[in-house]
């Protein structure tokens, strides 16, 4: 198939946030598909599993980008870690929820591990009105919302906004419940951090098709590569 490219702390909860563009961070409404929100915020006590074909697969993958690059499929939910020819490392992800889809070509300009994180003040606002109060900053950590890796994408010199990070509800995984960001499980975000390095191209398939003609052919799982490694 070829495509066009497109957490707070409570005592005994886990909340988790992303960040939106025109904000530069937002929560994400952490609840279970089909619950409803009045908040970004929420806080939540279940930990549930993702979808089995959002876990972390092997995958052949026919592009003409370079290795070392990130394809972030949103229409999907799935990041892809280009190895080499026909190869490629497939996560799922969480993103956007509607009218926070974003698109474009960024890099990767900065990498944290426990990230600590600090609300815009739009978000305090925004929030402080639905009777959430935040903190002005919080360290990272386990309930931390940027979870265990954080990589800031930049467009230039400039800041997006944006991230790629970890989450400890990996139930949202596949779904859009983002305020841009793009969010993975914490353990595979971790693995992707100690892959991608600082400079690596991250082109983000989504509304506005921004990122420009960019084609991919995702021929699903390598057997090979799954049962022998490599």
């Amino acid at each position: 198939m070829k495509y066009a490219l497109q957490t707070l702390a409570a005592v005994g909860f886990a909340a988790a946030v992303t960040f939106g563009a025109s904000s530069a961070s937002a929560f994400t409404p952490g609840q279970p598909a089909g619950a409803a929100s009045g908040s970004d915020v929420t806080l939540v006590a279940v930990e549930k599993k993702p979808a089995k074909q959002f876990m972390r697969t092997k995958v052949r993958l026919s592009t003409t980008e370079a290795p070392g690059t990130i394809i972030v499929d949103t229409n999907n939910k799935y990041l892809y870690y280009i190895e080499g020819p026909n190869r490629a490392t497939r996560y799922g992800i969480g993103v956007g929820r509607e009218g926070f889809g974003w698109s474009g070509v960024v890099k990767v300009q900065r990498k944290a591990e426990w990230p600590g994180w600090t609300p815009p003040k739009e978000m305090i606002a925004r929030e402080r009105k639905k009777g959430h109060i935040l903190p002005d900053f919080q360290e990272g950590g386990i309930d931390n919302p940027l979870g265990a890796r954080a990589l800031y994408l930049y467009k230039g010199k400039n800041d997006s906004g944006f991230r790629i990070h970890g989450t400890n509800q990996p139930w949202t995984i596949g779904l859009n419940m983002s305020s841009g960001c793009i969010r993975m499980m914490n353990k595979d975000v971790e693995h992707l951090y100690d892959r991608a390095s600082i400079g690596t191209k991250v082109i983000v398939i989504g509304p506005g098709n921004k990122q420009g003609d960019v084609s991919y052919d995702d021929r699903g799982v390598d057997i090979l590569r799954t049962i022998f490694g490599g």
